[in-house]
């Protein structure tokens, strides 16, 4: 199980450049992937893309591919620099523009004299770009998936403490109908009417009154709902989508149990089991 939260970070080296991709991700319904390349390598968003969904399926995931400056360590040819301004600067003034050279002119005039602004064609930068990304995302995945195992433990823990309720109120459920039977007879006392337990009166009352509140096929339900949850987070794959399908049914049954139990005690575990299913929902929010 993984989270969608993450970061990776990898570089690469292509001639004098340094290559360096970083990619993050937060939770999304659906997978919103973002590229950001360099004007040069725009043609590589695809193959980025299609690299990025073999190990992402939901997440806003942003990747970022940047590119340095370029070395410049060789010796500028003085000559073409000074050339090459002379023809700035003849275009200008046969176009009536002002000509002000500045540092960073003559910077990148510099660099571009001895290779260091060319980036080169997108097809041949791509073994570089991959190098990079390819770091980047096993970085994402472990991050992922170090948050993933963290959100499974708790996950169990709350799935465990569901079960503790849901026991509780299993075993009380059979209770029930014994202490409606206690409470009837006294109120009939109460009223000055003796009526015999095994009065048909009674006797249907009380039949009446358990099958209104019945509530095995909802936790036996319940039961299996809970298994199947934990099944599926110790298992591989996208958990995310399944999971909250699972979750709504898990709370169907809790809102029955609820609605039907008729019985302050159960109505206690009925409001702690909805307390951690909640928290169980906040956080299954993460999960890929």
């Amino acid at each position: 199980m993984n989270s969608m939260t993450g970061f990776g970070r990898g570089a690469a080296k292509l001639g004098a450049h340094a290559i360096t991709v970083q990619v993050n991700s937060v939770n999304r319904r659906g997978l919103d992937l973002t590229v950001a390349l360099p004007d040069a390598w725009e043609t590589l968003e695809g193959a980025v893309t299609e690299a990025v969904r073999k190990l992402v399926a939901r997440g806003k995931v942003h990747v970022v591919v940047e590119v340095d400056g370029g070395a410049t360590d060789g010796e500028w040819d003085e000559a073409a620099v000074g050339d090459a301004l002379d023809r700035l600067r003849q275009l200008a003034e046969a176009r009536g523009v002002p000509f002000n050279p500045t540092a960073e002119l003559l910077w990148e005039i510099a660099s571009a004299q001895n290779g260091g602004g060319q980036l080169g064609e997108a097809e041949e930068a791509w073994p570089a770009v991959e190098q990079a990304l390819s770091a980047a995302l096993r970085g994402l995945g472990a991050m992922r998936a170090r948050e993933g195992e963290a959100l499974l433990v708790d996950f169990l823990g709350r799935i465990g403490k569901l079960h503790v309720h849901l026991e509780a109120v299993a075993a009380r459920a059979a209770q029930v109908p014994a202490s409606f039977r206690e409470q009837l007879l006294q109120r009939l006392r109460a009223a000055g009417l003796e009526l015999d337990l095994r009065d048909e009166r009674v006797l249907k009352e009380v039949a009446l009154f358990a099958d209104r509140v019945d509530i095995t096929e909802e936790i036996t339900r319940l039961r299996s709902h809970l298994a199947q949850l934990k099944e599926l987070l110790r298992g591989d794959g996208e958990v995310g989508r399944k999971a909250e399908f699972i979750l709504q049914e898990i709370g169907r049954e809790i809102h029955t149990i609820g609605s039907k139990a008729n019985d302050l005690q159960i109505s206690q575990r009925v409001i702690e089991c909805k307390n951690e299913l909640e928290r169980v929902r906040e956080q299954m929010a993460n999960v890929e």
